[in-house]
Parts: C-alpha cells; sequence; structure tokens
C-alpha cells in the first residue's frame, strides 16, 4: 500500500511539473517579443566598392544591439548609426520598403593616402579623412612630404594647404583618367606625389610638386593648381595634355625616363630623358 501511495505521489509530481511548463510555455511565447525578418538593401553602391566597406555599413545598422522594427523610428535610428560610424558614406537616407531597409548615399571615393607613424588615413577629394581598409582596386596615391602632424579623425575634414594640393592634382588626374583613358588608367602607375617643397617652402628654386611613378621616375609638376602664371610655368591645362600626350605616345610613363618635366611652358610633348 505505501509502495503505492509513493508511486502516485510520484505520478502528481510529475503532471504538476507538466502542468506548469506547458503554462510557462505559453507565458513565454505570449510576452516574447516578435521578431520581424528585415532585409538590408544597399542602394547605388559603385563598383569599386569591397565587401569590407559593406560590412562597415551593416555593422553600424545595428549599431546598439537592438531589435530592429519595420517601421519610420527603425529608419530614423539606422541613418543616425551610419551618420556616426560610417564616414566612407555621405548624404546618408535610409528608407522603409515592404520588407526591409533601402540605404543610400554617396559613396567618398579615397583619392590618396597619408601615413603618419604606424597609422594610415584615406582622404578623398572634399579632404575627408577616411579610415584605412586594403582597398587594391583603386589607384590611391600616397601624399609624402607633409609635416609630422596628427591626422583629424575619420568623417572630418583635414585642413591643409599642402595636402589640399596634392588631392586637387591627383583628382585632376583621376577625371583625365575617367574621360581619356577609362581602358588603362594613368593613376596605376603613379605611386606617390611629393609636396615638401609646397610653396617653395624648402626651396624656391625646385619643383613645388613632384610626382613619382612605381619605378621611381619623377613627374616634374611645379606650382599648385591655379598658381602656374605667377611662377612662368605651362598652364594646368597644357601640363595635363603633357602628362596624357606622354602616356599615349608611349603607352607608359615607365622604364624611358629620369624625369617628365611639365612646367616648361614650350614643350608640348616632352620627351623623355635617357634614365641611364
Amino acid at each position: 500500500m505505501t509502495g503505492t501511495l509513493t508511486v502516485l505521489a510520484i505520478v502528481g509530481i510529475f503532471a504538476a511539473l507538466g502542468i506548469g511548463i506547458v503554462f510557462l510555455d505559453k507565458y513565454v511565447r505570449k510576452t516574447a517579443p516578435v521578431r520581424e525578418t528585415i532585409t538590408l538593401e544597399l542602394a547605388g553602391v559603385p563598383a569599386w566598392v569591397n565587401d569590407q566597406l559593406k560590412e562597415k555599413v551593416y555593422a553600424a545598422v545595428r549599431a546598439e544591439g537592438e531589435e530592429l522594427k519595420l517601421d519610420e523610428n527603425t529608419a530614423v535610428l539606422v541613418q543616425h548609426n551610419i551618420v556616426q560610424r560610417v564616414a566612407w558614406l555621405a548624404d546618408v537616407r535610409v528608407q522603409t520598403t515592404h520588407n526591409g531597409l533601402r540605404i543610400k548615399g554617396r559613396w567618398r571615393k579615397p583619392l590618396v593616402l597619408v601615413k603618419s607613424g604606424l597609422r594610415k588615413s584615406y582622404v578623398d577629394d572634399e579632404q575627408v579623412v577616411l579610415d584605412f581598409v586594403p582597398m587594391p582596386n583603386l589607384p590611391i596615391v600616397e601624399v609624402k612630404g607633409l609635416p609630422t602632424t596628427k591626422p583629424t579623425q575619420p568623417g572630418e575634414v583635414w585642413q591643409r594647404d599642402d595636402l589640399a594640393a596634392a588631392v586637387a592634382v591627383i583628382s585632376r588626374l583621376d577625371r583625365m583618367d575617367e574621360l581619356t583613358t577609362p581602358d588603362k588608367p594613368l593613376l596605376y602607375e603613379i605611386d606617390s606625389i611629393d609636396v615638401s617643397n609646397f610653396n617653395g617652402r624648402k626651396n624656391t628654386g625646385l619643383p613645388h610638386i613632384v610626382l613619382y611613378t612605381k619605378d621611381g621616375t619623377e613627374i616634374i609638376w611645379g606650382a599648385e593648381l591655379g598658381a602656374w602664371a605667377q611662377h612662368l610655368e605651362a598652364t594646368d591645362e597644357d601640363k595635363l595634355a603633357k602628362l596624357y600626350g606622354y602616356y599615349k605616345e608611349y603607352g607608359s610613363l615607365e622604364g624611358r625616363a629620369k624625369y617628365i618635366n611639365l612646367r616648361d611652358p614650350q614643350d608640348r610633348i616632352p620627351l623623355p630623358i635617357d634614365k641611364y
């Protein structure tokens, strides 16, 4: 008899536990937040934007770790997160769609690289600083000759006249590539631009700006854009015409010359100076 009562007691305990578990399961399912499947769409992405840059945007979307709901408040929050955390994307707009969020903006294309100690930073055509991400698919030119200084933070404008002069020259070459040599951009052969003698701060008689190809050929540009007249140099347009004329004539900036002089106003296409 005692054994039977014991069995019945155990059965009763398990039955009670079972009822409790069922009740708890119903309670949890009822009170747990509803999770929606939200798709993220990056619209109008240039071909040069790689997966690592896209991941920066996706990471910023859930920067606070919150659950996303498909409503206007979420769109506003996501837009704020991207603006605050992704310097690469400007003029950000986030809109809701029937099943997700569409993210649009203007991607900042890096033109030059600046090294300061172990730190590397990119700068775009508006002198906005971008955090370093390997970009082997773009012809990014290193700026040399800047006085030792700490770069500003990503997303901020780096106000320097010598840096602005370097960016202006590379930006002009970038546009020329798009217009005249899109299949074989000249910029891929440019390794660096030296502004150490910017505005003649070291020696007024030496070129203010010099570019170097990957094999060390000097391209003597001269004064900053717009300052050619006061230094009796070729116009900026003539310098570009000479450089691209040489590039098309010889097929490359490398291998033929020790230097290519663009300053002289009387040469149409500079002849290669024997490299050896």
